[in-house]
């Protein structure tokens, strides 16, 4: 390193080290989800956090949909009779009160900086059993049409991969495109949810994922057919496997 790098490098560090008391003084931190001050470094007041409901074991292996631990013999109502490219979809929390807020608002308030929280809350999902042994080669948002892209102006699952990529120090690979604009999927049952999204989803051209170990990332899961789609296109195209991980799960 240069003198004069060295030196400039110090002076950032002296600096950080001087601004660094003040910066709680200068910008509070507060509650993501009812904005009261909490201490530096929390995203939530333990009101908030205690209102998340996080899924737990016992929960489907294949969808994260929770039962109750005395159920004697489960069936999972979601996967029953089905076969998904994905080899398991982990939600992290139930699409409830303030998580389901946080969303709406990066969704349809744009309050982009809840990415980042939501990132946070995203991250307790890679100590999932069904993810902690993986070793992936990157994340990919599950992208938005252009034609909707442009009408939001982000699309919410690249926030929030991007801001997660930060956390686990992996590379976001942007490569899928949805080439077709489908009909909203929230009034859809299964069924129509898959006709709905039938070859929907392509590789952008020259991007590569062969032999590559994916983590798929969105916002919220239902009945996994965007991510069952999704997942179908990227081992169409080679990939060695596809996870999937969401912040809630509807």
């Amino acid at each position: 390193m240069s003198p004069a790098l060295l030196s400039f490098s110090f002076i950032v560090v002296k600096c950080e080290a001087f601004i660094s008391p003040f910066r709680s003084l200068l910008f509070p931190s507060h509650c993501a989800g009812c904005g009261c001050r909490v201490g530096e470094g929390y995203d939530f007041c333990e009101n908030c956090l205690a209102e998340i409901t996080w899924i737990e074991a016992p929960r489907c292996d294949v969808c994260s949909q929770p039962y109750h631990g005395d159920t004697p013999v489960f069936t999972c109502p979601n996967c029953r009779g089905e076969a998904f490219f994905f080899e398991c979809a982990v939600a992290v929390s139930l699409s409830r009160s303030v998580v389901r807020d946080l969303i709406h608002r990066l969704k349809y308030g744009r309050e982009i900086w809840l990415g980042r929280v939501l990132a946070g809350v995203m991250e307790r999902g890679l100590a999932d059993s069904r993810l902690s042994g993986c070793e992936f080669d990157c994340l990919i948002p599950v992208p938005l049409h252009p034609r909707r892209q442009r009408e939001r102006e982000f699309n919410q699952a690249e926030v929030i991969a991007r801001a997660l990529s930060k956390r686990v120090i992996l590379p976001v690979n942007d490569v899928l495109l949805r080439r077709r604009y489908t009909t909203t999927q929230t009034q859809l049952d299964r069924k129509g949810r898959r006709q709905n999204l039938r070859d929907a989803f392509v590789l952008r051209k020259d991007a590569d994922v062969t032999d590559q170990e994916i983590l798929l990332v969105d916002d919220v899961l239902t009945t996994g057919s965007t991510l069952d789609a999704c997942a179908g296109a990227l081992l169409e195209a080679g990939a060695a496997s596809v996870r999937a991980l969401t912040v809630a799960r509807g």
